[in-house]
C-alpha cells in the first residue's frame, strides 16, 4: 500500500505526510464565522476536512482535530474598516449578539450532523479566548512586531517581511501588498497600508467589547485562530485546512503571528479546498447567488426544481477533488443524487448478502479487474485524498455488483477471497471513510416530519371530540406498523413495530 501524499499549499508540492509526534496528528481548521446560516460553499470544507479527519483516523493516527467557531469581530482588512459582522447582524435582527451567535452555531451544528460530519476534538470559540489572543498580542507588542496606535493594535507588516517569507502561501509579493492595498477608513493610523489589525478599540456603539492593556476594544480576525491553534495544538502542529480563499490575508496573517511569538512556522501542511462556483462565479454573499443549506435541503430557492438530501451534497461534493472547483447546477445535483442511489442500492445488497461459494467458476479475467479496482481505492485515497477516483472506482464496480444480484453473473464467479475483500472495502470507504449513508437513513427526517403532521391531526381532532378521526388516524397507523402511545398529560408518542 502507498503511503499517503498531501498536497501542501505552502511548498506547491505532493509530500509524502510524517506526523511530528507518531502515531499522533494535529489538525487545525478554519470554522464557520456565526453571523448568519451557512450556505452550500461553507459546506465544502467541513466535508473535505471531515474525510481527511476520518481517514487519518482509519490510518490508526490520534487524532486532534480543532477547529474553531468565530464570534467575535471578523472585520474585513480588505472590507469596511472594522466592520463587525456579528455585531452588525445582530442590531439587524434585533437580537444579542451572543443570542444571534448561538443560533447560528445550533443550525451550523445541525447542518454538520445532517452531512454526516463527525464533530471535531475541540470547538473552541473566539468570545472563549480574548485572555490568550491579549498575550499573544502583548508578546508581538514586547518582540517589536506589533505597535499600538490609539487604542488599536496592528502588526508591522514590513518589519516581519524583511526576514521573513510573508506572501509565500498565497504567492503575493510583498511590494506588491504595500502599494496595492486600498485606502480605508481609518488607515491612518496604521504605519503601512498592508498592515493589520491585532486589536481595535471599539467605538462607543460597538456592543461586543473587552477590556485590554490598550483600552477596551476586540481582536482582529487573525489572531483569534493563532491563540486558539497554538493553545490547543502546541508552537507546531501537522495540518492547516480551510478554503483556498482564507490564503490571503488570514492564513498568510496567522503564519506571521504565530512564527514571532512561537518561534517557529507554526503548520506542516497547509491544506486548502477550492471554491464551489454557480456558473463560473465564486458562491459568496457579495455576488449575491448564495444558496443557504436549509434552502438546500427544503429545496425553497428559485435555482432549485426539488429539495435535495445532505447525503446528495455530500456526494456530490466528494465527486470532484478537493483542489478542484465544484460548478453548482441543479441539473448537477439530480445527476448526483440518481448516481448515489445507484452506488447505494448496489452497495446496501452487497453488505446484506451472505454468499454461499463454490470455487468452481471462477472467471479469472472479472476477478482480476475487481481486485485492480477494489485495491487502488487505497492509492487515490492516499494520493492527496482523491475522493472522486475512488467514487469512479466504485462506480465500476456498481454493474457487477447488480450483474451478481440479478444473477446474471454467478457469485463463485468472484474467488471468495476477492467478494470477502469488496465486501469490506465498500463497505471501509462508502461508510467509514467517506462518510456516506444509505437515502433510507436520510429519510427518516421526512417520516419524523410526516409523523408530527399527523399527530397533531389527532391532537386537534381529540381537542374537538371527534373521536372517528383520532381512532381513524391511530387505527390507519397500526396497520402499517406504526404504534401511538397517548400518555395522561395528552402527549402522543410513536414507535415503528
Amino acid at each position: 500500500m502507498s503511503k499517503l501524499k498531501i498536497y501542501n499549499s505552502y511548498s506547491r508540492e505532493k509530500e509524502e505526510f510524517e506526523p511530528l509526534v507518531p502515531g499522533h496528528v494535529g489538525m487545525y481548521v478554519c470554522g464557520p464565522t456565526v453571523s448568519g446560516e451557512s450556505h452550500l460553499g461553507h459546506a465544502r470544507p467541513y466535508i473535505t476536512f471531515d474525510v481527511v479527519y476520518r481517514y487519518l483516523m482509519h490510518l490508526g493516527y490520534k487524532v486532534r482535530y480543532v477547529r474553531n467557531i468565530t464570534d467575535a469581530g471578523h472585520f474585513e482588512e480588505e472590507g469596511r474598516e472594522a466592520e463587525d459582522k456579528i455585531s452588525k447582524k445582530a442590531q439587524i435582527e434585533r437580537l444579542e449578539p451572543m443570542e444571534l451567535v448561538q443560533k447560528y452555531t445550533n443550525l451550523y451544528h445541525w447542518a454538520m450532523e445532517k452531512f454526516n460530519n463527525l464533530p471535531p476534538s475541540i470547538e473552541p470559540t473566539a468570545t472563549g479566548h480574548i485572555v490568550e489572543q491579549i498575550g499573544m498580542i502583548e508578546k508581538l507588542i514586547d518582540a517589536g512586531y506589533a505597535y499600538v496606535a490609539g487604542g488599536s493594535v496592528y502588526f508591522d507588516v514590513k518589519k516581519y517581511a524583511e526576514n521573513h517569507d510573508y506572501g509565500k502561501l498565497s504567492g503575493r509579493i510583498i511590494d506588491d501588498l504595500l502599494e496595492t492595498t486600498r485606502a480605508l477608513e481609518g488607515q491612518e493610523e496604521k504605519k503601512d497600508k498592508a498592515d493589520f489589525a491585532l486589536w481595535k478599540e471599539a467605538p462607543p456603539e460597538h456592543i461586543m467589547r473587552w477590556k485590554s492593556p490598550w483600552g477596551e476594544g476586540f481582536p482582529g480576525w487573525h489572531i483569534e485562530c493563532s491563540a486558539m491553534a497554538t493553545k490547543y495544538l502546541g508552537a507546531q502542529f501537522d495540518i492547516h485546512g480551510g478554503g483556498m480563499d482564507l490564503q490571503f490575508p488570514h492564513h498568510e496573517s496567522e503564519i506571521a503571528q504565530s512564527t514571532i511569538c512561537n518561534h517557529i512556522a507554526p503548520v506542516r501542511y497547509w491544506m486548502h479546498n477550492n471554491m464551489i462556483t454557480i456558473n463560473g462565479k465564486k458562491m459568496g454573499k457579495s455576488y449575491n447567488n448564495v444558496i443557504k443549506l436549509t434552502e438546500m435541503f427544503s429545496g425553497d430557492h428559485p435555482m432549485l426544481e426539488k429539495a435535495f438530501s445532505p447525503m446528495t451534497i455530500r456526494f456530490f461534493i466528494l465527486q470532484t477533488h478537493y483542489r478542484s472547483t465544484v460548478d453548482f447546477s441543479n441539473e448537477a445535483l439530480v445527476a448526483s443524487e440518481k448516481g448515489l442511489k445507484r452506488l447505494m442500492e448496489a452497495y446496501e445488497w452487497l453488505k446484506q448478502t451472505t454468499f454461499d461459494h463454490q470455487s468452481a467458476g471462477t472467471d479469472t479475467e472479472l476477478d482480476e479487474k475487481v481486485v485492480k479496482l477494489v485495491s487502488e481505492f487505497d492509492d487515490f485515497i492516499n494520493d492527496d485524498f482523491n475522493t472522486a477516483k475512488v467514487l469512479a472506482n466504485m462506480f465500476e464496480l456498481v454493474p457487477v455488483i447488480n450483474s451478481i444480484k440479478d444473477k446474471q453473473i454467478k457469485a463463485d464467479a468472484l474467488s471468495g477471497q476477492t467478494l470477502l475483500l469488496l465486501q469490506t472495502q465498500m463497505k471501509t470507504y462508502v461508510e467509514d471513510i467517506l462518510g456516506l449513508q444509505a437515502e433510507s437513513a436520510a429519510e427518516e427526517d421526512k417520516l419524523k416530519g410526516v409523523m408530527k403532521v399527523l399527530i397533531d391531526l389527532r391532537k386537534e381532532a381529540r381537542t374537538k371530540k371527534d373521536w372517528a378521526t383520532s381512532d381513524k388516524i391511530r387505527n390507519q397507523l397500526a396497520e402499517i406498523g406504526i404504534q401511538l402511545k397517548d400518555d395522561k398529560d395528552g402527549n402522543i408518542s410513536w414507535n415503528m413495530q
